[in-house]
């Protein structure tokens, strides 16, 4: 059993995973701090709910876009399991080569989801991970990462319109049923928001699809709100809200 955890901006996900099924799945607030105890305690008894003990994790595995509470983060794997965690990036293989400008740049979160995607859904695909941003990873057929989009996520835009206009509220970010159910103001945003949202993915997954002359590229989702644009397009071929965690297992396994 290994234990796999992704840091992200917002969040920090951990999963406990054999042979390819997830065991348990956990998520603690990245934005707090905390020591190496705190992590180490938090994380043994997140994962007692499923009787894992931390003499059952055999390997640790970190994805992380946030430098700054590495350091706690693996003093505690250390302290407390007794392992010492490989953490994705430079001289981790990865089965995926990537054709940047400079790739050491590419978000290991990116490089992690590119590896699932080609490895579970194969070549050519997309993954558009959403998350505080929204990512589009593109791999060719080559098995090579050739770039990526960014985009603000979609709570990051509906936070500005909130902090940015006096009168509008802070609201539930989901799918009014039709995109002239805009009735009042909090509709009115939550079709704005989504259908716009959609509309942008749409016009980005067509031109990639255009410009790569791959018409048949396969077009992943993950992240938190992936399910609320999926709803919305055909363009979205599978949903894979363990995408992140399946990959960070592979790479694991090519390193092991």
């Amino acid at each position: 059993m290994i234990l796999v955890i992704d840091v992200g901006n917002s969040n920090i996900v951990l999963g406990a995973m054999e042979n390819g099924n997830l065991l348990g799945i956990y998520r603690l607030t990245t934005r707090m701090p905390r020591t190496s105890d705190e992590y180490g305690v938090m994380m043994i008894e997140l994962l007692r709910q499923k009787s894992i003990t931390p003499k059952d994790i055999e390997a640790v595995i970190i994805s992380s876009v946030v430098p700054d509470i590495m350091y706690s983060l693996n003093n505690s794997i250390k302290k407390y399991f007794d392992k010492t965690p490989l953490v994705v990036g430079k001289g981790l293989k990865t089965g995926i080569a990537i054709r940047t400008d400079n790739p050491r740049e590419v978000g290991a979160d990116r490089i992690v989801n590119a590896v699932a995607s080609f490895e579970l859904y194969g070549p050519p695909c997309m993954v558009i991970d959403f998350g505080t941003a929204t990512t589009y990873d593109i791999v060719n057929e080559k098995g090579e990462f050739i770039g990526g989009i960014t985009s603000p996520g979609i709570r990051i835009s509906a936070d500005a319109l909130w902090r940015s206009a006096a009168q509008l509220p802070h609201i539930e970010i989901k799918k009014t049923k039709n995109i002239l159910d805009c009735k009042n103001t909090i509709t009115s945003m939550q079709a704005g928001l989504v259908y716009g949202y959609i509309g942008q993915v749409e016009y980005i997954v067509n031109k990639v699809k255009e410009e790569l002359n791959a018409p048949h590229l396969k077009v992943i989702a993950t992240g938190g709100l992936a399910r609320v644009i999926q709803d919305g397009t055909n363009v979205i071929d599978h949903y894979d809200g363990l995408l992140t965690l399946r990959g960070l297992e592979l790479i694991y396994y090519k390193n092991r």
